[in-house]
């Protein structure tokens, strides 16, 4: 073996040894298998994946939260049909649709060129590549963020604040924001924090630098929509629409009120989330084998 053959023998051992190192080069994204993709990283580099079967839920299967079903729809109505219309975050009681609603939307107006990207929160600090991304498609993209709350020093939560509202680029026409949380603010608010609250000598309450930063990432969302346990009525209203969906009939559903009822006391709630499992647990164990 001559010395040139020796050298490209040790070249193409290199470039294998450098190629398992390597990031894989991104897949191509194929637009049409679905209308919601998930953000995912493979040694470092970010690609869309398409979500083959997603949830059916419909806006109509959503009950006693018609006030937050009505803002959430309106706004996305707006946005898909290129009028102005706000990043949202839908807060409250776990439980209640808030994730829920976003599925049904993206169900109800897909076929008007809505597709949704759901973003982890490690993920954030990819926000500005995938908005690069898909910035120059036509479709209309909703980034969804679910059961967002960060705790003190994390690097999704500037990240989200610069892609809201604090870049020196102009927003994306086509991409809006929408995060669930249980909390308000996001970050985690401590009884030490009120030392911070500055008073005048009017006697006015002023807000310290701890406070304002805690509250600057929930403004940057133009839609705060709030979320509320629901009294015991609005369960079994829920619970009877389920039923229902699962094939009882008006006698079955009167039937299981009781069953019901200690149901969501064993679990400390009376959410739509609990509501939904127990009617799959009644029917369940009435159809026949």
């Amino acid at each position: 073996m001559d010395k040139l053959e020796q050298f490209l023998t040790r070249a193409e051992a290199l470039l294998g040894r450098l190629e398992a190192v390597l990031p894989p080069a991104a897949p191509n994204i194929d637009w049409s298998a679905g209308i919601a993709f998930r953000w995912r990283t493979r040694q470092g580099r970010g690609y869309l994946q398409p979500v083959p079967a997603i949830s059916t839920i419909t806006l109509d299967d959503l009950q006693n939260i018609e006030r937050q079903k009505s803002l959430i729809e309106r706004n996305t109505r707006q946005f898909v049909r290129n009028q102005p219309a706000n990043n949202v975050l839908l807060t409250g009681a776990r439980g209640t649709g808030k994730s829920s609603l976003i599925k049904a939307c993206l169900n109800a107006f897909s076929s008007e060129g809505l597709r949704l990207i759901e973003v982890d929160k490690d993920d954030l600090h990819d926000l500005g590549d995938i908005v690069d991304l898909i910035s120059a498609r036509p479709e209309r993209f909703i980034v969804f963020c679910d059961d967002l709350s960060f705790e003190d020093g994390e690097s999704g939560y500037k990240a989200l604040k610069v892609a809201l509202d604090g870049s020196i680029a102009a927003q994306s026409d086509n991409v809006l924001i929408y995060a669930t949380s249980n909390r308000r603010h996001l970050l985690p608010e401590y009884m030490s924090d009120n030392e911070t609250y500055k008073h005048t000598a009017d006697g006015e309450i002023h807000p310290g630098e701890v406070v304002e930063e805690k509250i600057s990432l929930s403004e940057r969302f133009g839609l705060w929509v709030s979320f509320y346990p629901f009294k015991q009525d609005d369960y079994l209203s829920i619970v009877g629409h389920w039923l229902r969906h699962f094939g009882c009939d008006d006698a079955g559903v009167e039937a299981a009120r009781g069953d019901a009822l200690v149901w969501a006391l064993e679990r400390g709630s009376r959410s739509g989330r609990v509501a939904w499992q127990f009617a799959r647990d009644w029917s369940g164990r009435r159809t026949p084998a």
